[in-house]
């Protein structure tokens, strides 16, 4: 929400409650020329009902809310709002009873000072629902449009990395080495194909849900690798290593594919051993992915890519993940490495 209409709803609430107290006071004061008294009711307004209320609204507002009652802390949010209204009200009391002076005793309608303390409470406790019930409409309305504003990314970023996943070149070259490995070993074609037709299954199905299983992704990255491995006749072309258990784990589909589809396309040499070393750590409260992949800088036409740039990939991170994650990139010395750790809770 723009903040000029945040201050608008903030001069809103104050106009219609100066607005009630000079209504109010105005009903007490009629057909009454007495300036002495008039006085009197002006700075006893002042302190009874707008200092108490302005502390507690504000109170409520930058502190209760944020802290306690938008995390769900119920009981603690009913403590400290009543203990910052009775702490207003007392506040409120020592304001009133010293601007009150004796005028209050000659004309004989003094409150006692738990009844002040109490209507104080009272009034301040009404100013800081009120304030609650519009931080509330705000934060609630920040969150429509930000839902909207992350499923509308989540959309164009997720066709973005469907797009980049269903690349031409990956699809044609592996079924031509399929169709090449029909005459050499049936069998093995078969199973390559049935993996190709997996993957194509995951990114069409599993993609549409925020979360999947762990163990999803990382059978999708299996699957992937080999068959990118019947590509070459290098044996040890890639290093794929994962420690720790997937168990009932969760992760956004697809975080960690872009690092290494890229890896593959910007790799020059498939002859080199370990020329794409991917390490996935798996903890009790984050995951890992250490991607590193060498290549001849030399070669501009290598880091060209039609995959999913790291602009996009970052913002798709950040969205999905917001503070909840880390992420280094280095290229150094013809290596490529990325450093992701996503972390629970």
């Amino acid at each position: 929400m723009k903040k000029s209409i945040i201050v608008l709803l903030h001069i809103g609430f104050w106009v219609c409650y100066l607005l009630i107290i000079i209504i109010m006071l105005g009903i007490i004061m009629q057909d009454n020329n007495d300036e002495a008294r008039i006085e009197y009711y002006l700075k006893n307004a002042i302190s009874y009902t707008i200092i108490p209320s302005a502390i507690t609204f504000y109170a409520f507002y930058f502190i209760l809310f944020p802290n306690y009652l938008q995390n769900k802390k119920i009981l603690r949010t009913v403590v400290y709002g009543l203990l910052i209204s009775g702490g207003a009200a007392l506040i409120g009391t020592i304001l009133l009873d010293s601007i009150e002076g004796n005028y209050c005793e000659e004309q004989g309608g003094d409150m006692s000072l738990f009844a002040e303390i109490i209507s104080m409470t009272i009034i301040a406790l009404i100013s800081g629902i009120v304030a609650l019930i519009i931080k509330g409409f705000i934060t609630w309305f920040e969150e429509i449009k930000l839902k909207d504003m992350l499923k509308q990314k989540n959309h164009e970023m997720e066709m973005a990395l469907v797009k980049s996943q269903l690349d031409p070149h990956f699809l044609f070259n592996t079924i031509n080495n399929i169709d090449v490995l029909i005459l050499k070993n049936a069998v093995a074609a078969s199973d390559y194909l049935n993996k190709l037709s997996d993957i194509m299954r995951f990114m069409l199905f599993e993609t549409k849900t925020d979360k999947i299983l762990l163990s999803k992704e990382l059978a999708y990255i299996e699957k992937y690798l080999e068959l990118q491995k019947i590509r070459t006749a290098n044996a040890h072309y890639v290093h794929f290593q994962v420690t720790g258990m997937a168990g009932k784990k969760t992760i956004a589909p697809m975080v960690f594919i872009p690092f290494i589809e890229n890896a593959f396309k910007h790799t020059s040499n498939k002859k080199i051993e370990n020329a794409i070393c991917i390490r996935l750590l798996i903890k009790e409260e984050s995951i890992q992915l250490l991607c590193e992949n060498k290549f001849n800088p030399n070669l501009k036409t290598q880091q060209e890519s039609n995959g999913l740039g790291n602009d996009l990939i970052q913002k798709r991170l950040h969205l999905i993940y917001p503070g909840k994650h880390t992420l280094e990139v280095s290229n150094q010395n013809g290596v490529y490495s990325v450093n992701l750790t996503i972390y629970h809770g």
